[in-house]
């Protein structure tokens, strides 16, 4: 597993983390500070993914078990 998508994740539950907070606390700043760490998080993680994608490709899983992970992999990062 690449490093930035072990980073990107963390930005991302960082992120979320600090807009829920600044939800609760009515703190817009936080709130948009958090939005935007998400989305680097998640733009990270897809590069992570990416660069994986390209190392190794893997050939031992169908196509129908290849679509099914990638549709977990977006509704975790929703």
């Amino acid at each position: 597993m690449d490093k930035d998508r072990v980073e990107g994740k963390a930005k991302d539950v960082a992120g979320r983390v600090q807009r829920q907070v600044g939800e609760w606390t009515g703190d817009t700043e936080s709130q948009a500070k958090g939005a935007a760490k998400q989305v680097e998080g998640k733009i990270q993680n897809a590069w992570g993914k990416a660069k994986d994608a390209v190392k190794k490709p893997n050939t031992d899983q169908s196509d129908e078990e290849r679509e099914e992970a990638e549709r977990r992999d977006r509704a975790v990062n929703e």
